[in-house]
């Protein structure tokens, strides 16, 4: 009995990515469809990481397609593509890697780095090739969240290789310094270093490379942001309207430079006692939340404040790997790969196939 192509189409058009929303034929996700004596094989191509989601995706289509009179057996080949998407006009690409995305906060002891730490292993549990650059200069945290010690080779004399751990590549000020030493530099030394660690970094083909920034908005984040090849930012807030307001200012200062706003991830926004289950709000309710609804920006999740993702994170071993198929693991991982896929639906980058233009104007 010969397959009718179009009902084929009909049935798979059916199964939609849980993700998205959007169904795989609609998409151009779903490639290379062949039939032939029953025997039905196709390709489906994801834009984003969901290496744990593709077996239940892959039984949905199959199931689908075996629902077709004359389908006998169907093959399906789940693969992801990420690709670079587009940054702020003008800034220089940084070789090997296709995106780049900016965790910040606009006040400090918010989460921030824990949130950055814990999203770029999500990002890697999920299939990504992924780098940490420790953006903090004056209070490096990401070598002891990573369990990571000793200095980066240099093979040429000109460049560093990262160091690595869980599969996450990472490179970081604390590194080429003493565990105890202050940094008592000004901001142009700062923002030199930076820029050094950035640029001549041999990072190896990464899918994103997640900035975990200083808090505030001054010299440094300025420069990062006007320099730095970024496709979007992350803003970490507690719901604290003290906090808020600080993150209110993180958010304006990346709107001036051109860089989109991915969304917002509420830290510390409910304690649960462990010893009889009372939940408090200890810093407010939904202050995140509400924020970004006002701004018309994505809310990416809520974390909570809870003594577990502290202590992983202090002895080297951050939740998502501590305890991979746990609660807050899963938690970090839905955050993750809602920031992935909206870095998908962005504009891809075309720039290396354009002229760069300039016009000047004569006074």
């Amino acid at each position: 009995m010969a397959v009718d192509q179009q009902a084929l189409l009909a049935a798979l058009q059916a199964v939609t990515d849980p993700n998205t929303g959007k169904d795989f034929v609609s998409t151009k996700a779903l490639k290379n469809l062949n039939e032939q004596y029953g025997d039905v094989s196709f390709d489906v191509e994801l834009a984003y990481p969901a290496k744990s989601q593709m077996p239940a995706l892959r039984r949905a289509l199959i199931v689908a397609a075996k629902e077709v009179p004359g389908v006998e057996n169907v093959s399906v080949n789940m693969s992801m593509k990420i690709t670079a998407h587009a940054v702020q006009r003008g800034v220089q690409l940084l070789p090997n890697v296709k995106n780049i995305i900016a965790v910040a906060s606009g006040k400090g002891g918010v989460g921030k780095s824990t949130t950055a730490v814990n999203l770029a292993l999500a990002l890697a549990a999920e299939g990504a090739q992924v780098g940490i650059l420790d953006a903090d200069i004056y209070g490096p945290s990401q070598p002891m969240m990573m369990g990571l010690e000793g200095r980066p080779e240099s093979v040429d004399g000109q460049t560093m290789e990262p160091l690595e751990n869980y599969g996450v590549q990472v490179i970081s000020i604390g590194f080429l310094i003493d565990r105890d030493e202050a940094m008592i530099w000004r901001g142009p030394m700062a923002t030199q270093a930076l820029e050094q660690l950035l640029r001549q970094t041999n990072w190896k083909e990464l899918d994103y490379l997640i900035v975990d920034m200083p808090p505030g908005t001054g010299d440094i984040q300025l420069t990062l942001s006007q320099r730095v090849p970024l496709t979007g930012a992350v803003i970490v807030t507690t719901p604290q309207d003290i906090a808020l307001l600080d993150a209110r200012k993180g958010i304006k200062m990346f709107e001036k430079v051109g860089v989109p706003i991915l969304g917002i991830v509420e830290n510390m926004a409910v304690y649960c006692c462990p010893a009889c289950g009372h939940v408090e709000h200890i810093f407010g309710a939904d202050g995140g939340k509400n924020m970004a609804a006002e701004y018309g920006m994505d809310y990416l999740g809520a974390l909570p404040l809870n003594m577990s993702i502290r202590v992983h994170a202090d002895s080297g071993k951050p939740s998502v790997v501590a305890e991979p198929d746990g609660e807050i693991a899963t938690l970090y991982k839905t955050v993750a790969r809602q920031v992935a896929i909206k870095i998908a639906a962005k504009a891809k980058d075309f720039s290396s196939k354009f002229p760069s233009i300039k016009i000047s104007k004569e006074t």
